[in-house]
């Protein structure tokens, strides 16, 4: 079969050298998110001192049943908005989805330090999250800009108020916790406004009830597993 031939070499190569090459950085920056070797951009936001009896046996199970629901929750966003930049033509929107999806990393490396702090590990099932969610933020994008920054807001919208519910039953004396999670909230408001102000709109109310159903059985399996 005969290949047609420029100056920067053969059409067919280049043509299947594109989307190979992509395929191929979003899989390594998906391990790289699933081993626990993504690096953050930011400082470390729990800077309290905490002595090693500040927290019941019982009160550490429950604080680390929490950051594991969190750190779930970065894993989601990072595949979400990864998924979503990935079919998205337009540069503006592309990059504000980039933008959020690099925040995201440093929430994910938080909650997996803390984790360690607190003697415990990320979710079992972080693959199957981590893939279902670069699906859906595929199939978000191919709707078009205005519902797929409006899938961004809505789920910044849910995961502020997963955080808010957070701040409420952490351990009152859990303060590095509450550091991490007050950082995350302020972010991921910060990401709603953005796409709110990039044209996203509001999505149906059957696809944010889903969205709500969908959050609910993560968010109880991360706990335990």
């Amino acid at each position: 079969m005969s290949t047609t031939l420029s100056k920067s070499g053969p059409v067919s190569l280049r043509r299947r050298h594109g989307p190979l090459d992509a395929l191929l950085a979003e899989t390594d920056r998906a391990l790289r998110v699933l081993s626990g070797n993504a690096s953050a951009g930011r400082a470390y936001p729990a800077t309290a001192q905490e002595s090693p009896q500040a927290l019941s046996a019982q009160e550490k199970r429950h604080a680390a049943g929490l950051m594991r629901v969190n750190h779930v929750g970065e894993v989601c966003a990072q595949a979400l908005y990864r998924g979503q930049a990935s079919v998205c033509k337009e540069p503006a929107p592309r990059a504000l989805l980039l933008n959020a999806a690099a925040e995201e990393v440093d929430h994910l490396v938080w909650c997996h330090e803390r984790l360690n702090e607190l003697g415990s590990r990320p979710s079992l099932l972080n693959p199957v999250w981590y893939a279902g969610s670069f699906a859906l933020g595929v199939m978000a994008s191919v709707a078009g800009v205005p519902r797929n920054l409006g899938f961004m807001a809505e789920t910044e919208k849910q995961v502020e108020a997963h955080l808010d519910e957070h701040l409420r039953t952490l351990p009152v004396q859990d303060e590095r916790s509450r550091q991490i999670v007050k950082k995350m909230k302020d972010d991921e408001a910060q990401h709603r406004a953005s796409a709110e102000q990039a044209g996203g709109v509001p999505l149906p109310a059957p696809v944010k009830l889903a969205m709500r159903a969908m959050s609910k059985v993560m968010t109880t399996t991360a706990y335990w597993i």
